[in-house]
């Protein structure tokens, strides 16, 4: 048994407190080291227990803000796999509990604004994360997790594995309240249908009271459970002195259940149990549909660093080898990398020759010869041969981990209509709060005894459900009709965006193409057929390493082919049937530069004769055309970072009138700013990881199934069966969405602007409010089910 506190060390003979960290179960000597020490490790940092060189200073057991006490947030040492440099400042992404909506971000940023030290602030309610740069000299760390949990919300650095489990724990919670709101859903309402219509005949006082009983039983658990979620939200803005869409809804639920209770306590009134329990299950089962589809996207999404090896081959100074961490690398520090592994580390190659393949940073698949002196980056495959590399960057600094924070700094900025939204829907809450307190006021005037019951009528009336409903059931449906179709959104409210979009951006390979090479071309020059001339350049290519030996192999390869020699990055050479044949670069074939051979790649000779010519060139996909054309008037751009020929060439076929080539990441996210600064509401479709940063900082992105797990991350829809032909039905089909919206919305708002004065004038009663909000809900639900077929 442990005797002494596993945080402050003080004696311990009685454990009465413990906890697992590290795998072991630990005994502390209050509550306030076991607090601290379960903090620790649920915010991912249980790996202090292993660095520490001395103990921690005792707790003190009044200390209610745990956050306060936890100083290892602002050592280096401990964060340094979380927190960024950038520039002067420091950035960290985090992963937030309980962020449910726009209007949980923008209290988020608009709180942490407020800390005197912060730069910047960016919540993605979609990955349910929350960036942030500031000024260390001024702020700290702990300071920022302690204003998050002053909130109301619980902070934690971003881990990819905790992340995960944070979505899996909200998902089933979120379930059980669904679960049980539409359980109780059901029973209250044949209970009261029996009220309403008489149908169990004449119904005395006491049975009818005996129902109201019963009903106030079985909707408790939904006012007080399923709805908590309401009661949370709508608390931290009122914290925070702002308001959001749950304040109206949980104001109302309270009331209808307050009037329940009292009418069924004194048998006096009407009850309105029904209306609680239908208003609870509709907002949760739409609201759980739209978060399972950004849960679906959020598997998909990954950190950056899961490209990244775990471990490398470190080369020691007396010659021998040793397997260490990645990250751990320094500068200066010399590292093996064969075939086939991903390089670990920014580095320069000091012996060895090999090729490489880049994709990951540039999108284009073909390798990079690489030799003495040529720099290679983290998370590249060596493809050919074996490298020693010198380390250059540590991982943390790498170019990899460069293009991930142009990724998050883009996250950090909202469009407009983001903005706009956001605006609206805080002065929709005023205005409905409003008119409910002038409203209890007047009547206090008018009839005291009234003047309750006269607000319960209009915050019943004007209770935001159907206007609530009328955005995301509609959404809703419209995910469910594209998921059927292979089209995952990631960010539901991007439907209003895409129709707007006038400016769209193109990646070039892998997405209007297939990448991967094909023969385009085949010119024979000799009196072989071109059969023969297949067979023996498949013959020779199955000794080749390089991708485009695939192109041949799948001809047939029956010659037996002697002294075969593989000569990296220029082509392969043997003997078949007693003579010499090449297959390769010009160069490599000793082919003479002639105007009609300029245009083709790959070469084949007998000897000094040349046998045949071959163009090979990336295949176009099918529906590239028919794209380009639908997507016709708007601005349409070609970005890429292959060379300008092949660019250039790739436009002309597919009739696209503006196009760059030659681009790094930073400079094809500068041209997708410069179009949003001139106005422009643009959609970028690409498929790789240099395109994370313009996926994210374009209003709407689109990538494909096969890309990247960076893509997916960064992009709002993903095509899961690849086909472009769907960027058109998506089009449309948010066309249809947004009209359906506002059908929705303008029901909703006549809905209230007819029944708002009948409820305030004392006209209407809490029932004929309740049967109308109902209805008016149903109203908006069945419209937006149109969009399902």
């Amino acid at each position: 048994m442990q005797q002494s506190c596993y945080h402050c060390g003080t004696k311990n003979p009685s454990a009465a407190y413990s906890s697992v960290v590290l795998n072991e179960m630990r005994f502390f000597c209050c509550p306030g080291c076991q607090a601290v020490a379960e903090a620790i490790v649920s915010n991912g940092l249980e790996n202090y227990y292993s660095f520490r060189s001395e103990l921690a200073d005792k707790v003190s057991d009044k200390n209610n803000d745990i956050l306060e006490s936890l100083q290892l947030f602002d050592e280096d040492n401990i964060t340094e796999e979380f927190v960024y440099q950038s520039g002067e400042n420091r950035e960290i992404q985090l992963s937030i509990a309980g962020i449910n909506c726009a209007a949980c971000g923008w209290l988020l940023e608009k709180q942490l604004s407020k800390l005197g030290g912060i730069r910047s602030v960016g919540a993605n309610v979609t990955t349910k994360r929350l960036i942030v740069i500031w000024d260390d000299k001024a702020l700290k760390l702990s300071q920022i997790l302690q204003k998050i949990q002053q909130i109301g919300y619980l902070a934690k650095p971003f881990q990819e594995e905790q992340h995960e489990a944070l979505h899996q724990q909200e998902n089933k919670l979120l379930l059980k309240r669904l679960g049980l709101a539409g359980l109780m859903t059901m029973q209250v309402m044949m209970l009261n249908l029996g009220v309403f219509f008489d149908l169990f005949g004449q119904i005395d006082a006491q049975t009818k009271q005996y129902f109201n009983w019963v009903s106030l039983v079985l909707s408790t658990p939904v006012a007080l459970y399923s709805a908590i979620g309401f009661y949370l939200s709508a608390w931290r803005a009122l914290k925070a002195r702002s308001v959001n869409m749950d304040v109206p809804i949980s104001f109302a639920l309270i009331s209808i259940y307050v009037s329940g209770l009292y009418a069924t306590t004194t048998a006096q009134g009407q009850t309105y149990f029904e209306s609680l329990c239908m208003f609870v299950f509709l907002l949760l089962i739409s609201r759980f549909l739209e978060q399972n589809a950004r849960f679906k996207a959020a598997q998909i999404s990954s950190n950056l660093f899961s490209h990244m090896p775990t471990t490398a081959t470190l080369i020691n100074e007396d010659n021998s080898h040793q397997s260490v961490l990645a990250k751990h690398l320094k500068i200066g520090q010399l590292v093996l990398v064969k075939v086939g592994e991903i390089i670990p580390v920014d580095g320069i190659v000091r012996q060895g020759n090999g090729q490489v393949n880049e994709s990951m940073l540039t999108g284009e698949f073909q390798l990079i010869t690489k030799q003495q002196d040529d720099k290679v980056y983290a998370g590249t495959i060596n493809e050919v041969g074996t490298l020693v590399i010198e380390v250059l960057n540590a991982l943390h600094h790498s170019v990899a981990n460069q293009i991930n924070q142009l990724q998050n700094r883009a996250l950090l900025s909202k469009p407009r209509l983001a903005n706009f939204a956001d605006r609206t829907a805080h002065q929709f809450v005023m205005f409905v709060l409003i008119i409910a307190g002038l409203t209890y006021a007047t009547w206090l005037f008018i009839a005291p005894d009234l003047a309750f019951w006269v607000m319960i009528s209009v915050l019943i009336a004007t209770c935001p459900c159907a206007l609530g409903l009328a955005t995301p059931v509609s959404l809703t449906c419209t995910v469910g009709y594209l998921n059927k179709r292979g089209v995952l959104l990631k960010r539901a409210d991007v439907l209003e965006q895409l129709t707007q979009v006038d400016w769209v951006g193109l990646d070039k390979t892998g997405t209007l193409t297939e990448g991967k090479f094909i023969i385009k071309q085949l010119t024979n020059f000799s009196d072989l057929n071109e059969q023969e001339i297949l067979k023996l350049a498949s013959s020779l290519e199955q000794y080749s390493s390089h991708p485009i030996a695939a192109v041949f192999k799948e001809f047939s390869a029956s010659d037996i082919v002697k002294d075969a020699q593989e000569t990296i990055a220029n082509g392969v050479s043997g003997e078949i049937n007693g003579k010499t044949y090449r297959i390769g670069s010009a160069r490599f074939c000793q082919v003479t530069s002639k105007d009609e051979l300029a245009s083709f790649n790959v070469f084949l000779t007998c000897g000094d004769t040349l046998l045949a010519a071959f163009l090979l060139a990336d295949a176009i996909r099918p529906e590239s055309a028919r794209l380009i054309n639908s997507l016709a008037p708007k601005y349409v751009s070609l970005l890429s970072g292959d060379n300008e020929l092949a660019v250039e060439k790739l436009a002309q076929e597919l009739n696209i009138k503006h196009y760059h080539a030659h681009l790094e990441p930073a400079q094809k996210l500068s041209i997708i700013q410069q179009a949003q600064h001139q106005g422009h509401t643009v959609l970028m479709i690409g498929d790789g990881i240099n395109d994370a940063p313009v996926l994210a900082q374009a209003d709407v992105s689109i990538t494909l199934g096969l890309s990247t797990d960076l893509a997916k991350s960064s992009a709002d829809i993903i095509l899961l069966d690849n086909a472009l032909d769907k960027i058109p039905v998506i089009i449309q089909q948010a066309i249809r969405t947004q009209r359906n919206i506002k059908q929705n919305i303008a029901w909703a708002t006549a809905y209230n602007l007819l029944i708002l004065p009948l409820a305030v004038t004392g006209s209407l009663s809490p029932l004929i409010a309740v049967i109308g909000m109902s209805v008016s809900s149903l109203i908006v639900v069945a419209n937006a089910t149109r969009l399902l077929r």
